[in-house]
């Protein structure tokens, strides 16, 4: 399990283990520093290299040069001890300070203090602070990295303009020490101004600010250091806990001595003649995944249409909510997707009698639409087997007011994040929200929420084609035929969505979503 903090998360992580005598403050800046320059090296192993010739086009060790620009806090004081390390590789450094070195934290000002033995302290904040040095292989920013509360405005926007400024006018590697400077932890939002990196490095754990929003964007490449401090201490990181999305549990396969009907039976609704496909789409990705079987629910006037489309999904007509509430009486149908292709008004009258069933139930595209006038509705007969899986555009119907919080500018730090926005809508809703995108967020009302991330080493860009959302409905509706939670259906159809687009690669189109899904399983040993 890899857990996604805040910045208080781990400002109470770090604060324990130094209250129990088990580290200090400088220990771990110590451990910070030195992980900084691992990751470096890891990251560009030629910075390491010892006596490279110059018609190589490298440069020798000894002729490297680091500019390190250290805020007034402890990530100025992790820049200060990076400084200090790559001096005595024998690179050629340059410290610039934001603040008054007086006023310091204690652990960076005794850093301070070692440096000065060694070189300079530059004004950040003087004219023309950076455009007058040569050029580095490395800027290290650690003006600010999870502690910032504060819209960054006046001098200090200046100062990572300039900084953006210099990275876009030479070819200089950027890290960043914990997060880009300016970048919120806990929402990936920008304080105002802030700066990007080719290369993030994070302690102990990363921060959901890395995942969401412009976290990722922004912080190119992310690595994450263990700086000293045991598992146990995660127990005192208060509030919810936020999982990234990895990987499927084992329960997903298959076994021997069981027979379809083991597997669940699902039902995906369709709407009208010439709008059938999107719930083809669905009902192919629940039959994919495992279903045991899957019944497509069509009105008259598509009957003919789906048949000629479908093999071995099933048939079966689906006028209005009192034909519907008669079939749902057969209680082997357990799952029930409505929405893709369904039609505002078809979803109007069949939603209430899907959900009086009290069927694990998907609800996706037109079957959240209809209640966007008054969206109380929707939330009275709604139930914690339930999963609505909206966009943006889709949220913002839904809850207009959590959704003006999560798009508005924020004012001071931390910003309220799209994890803050899906746990708030799950609340309120009282059952699981998969909130998509890149960052899809997946809450419940309990207060269990994962990230799935299609970024960094998964980025699936391919994902955003017509039909993919359907798909995922379908991946969903099939899980929850199959047993699992509406917490772990939405959580594994999501990882796996992903994983499917990173297999098509380019030239994905939503028909190729379910058909990869066997090589996946196969490749996780299902």
């Amino acid at each position: 399990m890899t857990r996604l903090l805040t910045a208080g998360q781990m400002k109470a992580i770090e604060g324990a283990a130094i209250d129990s005598g088990a580290v200090t403050g400088l220990q771990l800046m110590e451990c910070a520093g030195q992980g900084v320059v691992d990751a470096i090296l890891e990251e560009w192993p030629e910075l390491g290299k010892i006596g490279v010739s110059n018609a190589s086009g490298q440069k020798a060790k000894g002729s490297f040069g680091a500019v390190v620009l250290c805020g007034p806090g402890n990530n100025g004081g992790d820049g200060l001890v990076v400084a200090r390390l790559l001096k005595a590789q024998g690179w050629t450094v340059k410290v610039f300070l934001f603040g008054d070195p007086d006023k310091l934290p204690p652990d960076a000002r005794v850093n301070y203090e070692k440096w000065r033995q060694l070189g300079p302290v530059g004004d950040l904040t003087a004219k023309d602070a950076l455009g007058g040095i040569a050029e580095p292989d490395l800027i290290i920013d650690a003006i600010f990295g999870t502690g910032l509360v504060r819209r960054i405005e006046g001098v200090l926007a200046q100062v990572l303009q300039s900084l953006d400024a210099l990275i876009l006018r030479k070819a200089v590697r950027v890290v960043a020490i914990d997060t880009p400077s300016g970048l919120c932890a806990d929402s990936g939002k920008s304080l105002g101004t802030y700066s990007g990196a080719d290369l993030t490095v994070a302690f102990h754990s990363a921060k959901r600010g890395h995942y969401l929003n412009c976290g990722a964007e922004k912080s190119g490449r992310l690595l994450v250091k263990p700086i000293g401090l045991d598992e146990i201490w995660n127990e005192r990181a208060e509030g919810p806990i936020v999982e990234l999305a990895q990987g499927v549990p084992q329960s997903v396969g298959k076994t021997t001595q069981t027979h379809k009907y083991s597997y669940g039976h699902a039902l995906i609704l369709s709407g009208g003649a010439g709008k059938t496909g999107a719930a083809r789409l669905a009902a192919r990705g629940a039959l994919r995944i495992g279903a045991g079987l899957v019944t497509l629910g069509v009105p008259p006037a598509a009957q003919m249409e789906v048949a000629s489309q479908v093999t071995a999904i099933m048939l079966k007509r689906v006028e209005g909510a009192d034909h519907l509430s008669e079939v749902l009486q057969d209680e082997r149908l357990n799952a029930v997707c409505l929405g893709p292709g369904l039609g505002v008004e078809r979803a109007r009258d069949l939603v209430p009698a899907t959900l009086q069933a009290k069927r694990a139930t998907v609800l996706d595209a037109d079957a959240l639409t209809p209640f966007a006038d008054d969206p109380s509705v929707l939330f009275t007969n709604l139930h914690e087997n339930c999963v609505l899986t909206p966009h943006a555009g889709e949220f913002a119907r839904l809850f207009p007011d959590i959704a003006e919080k999560l798009t508005a500018m924020p004012e001071k730090g931390p910003a309220f994040s799209k994890v803050d926005a899906t746990q708030e809508a799950a609340m309120r809703a009282g059952c699981v929200i998969l909130f998509k995108g890149p960052d899809t967020v997946i809450a419940a009302p309990d207060g269990q929420c994962a990230i799935n991330a299609a970024l960094y080493a998964r980025t699936a860009p391919w994902l955003a084609t017509a039909g993919a959302g359907d798909v995922l409905a379908g991946f969903v509706t099939g899980l929850l035929a199959r047993g699992l939670t509406p917490m772990q259906a939405a959580g594994v159809a999501a990882w796996l969505h992903v994983e499917c687009a990173r297999i098509f690669g380019p030239g994905l189109i939503a028909e190729d979503l379910p058909e990869q899904l066997p090589l996946v399983l196969k490749s996780l040993n299902f």
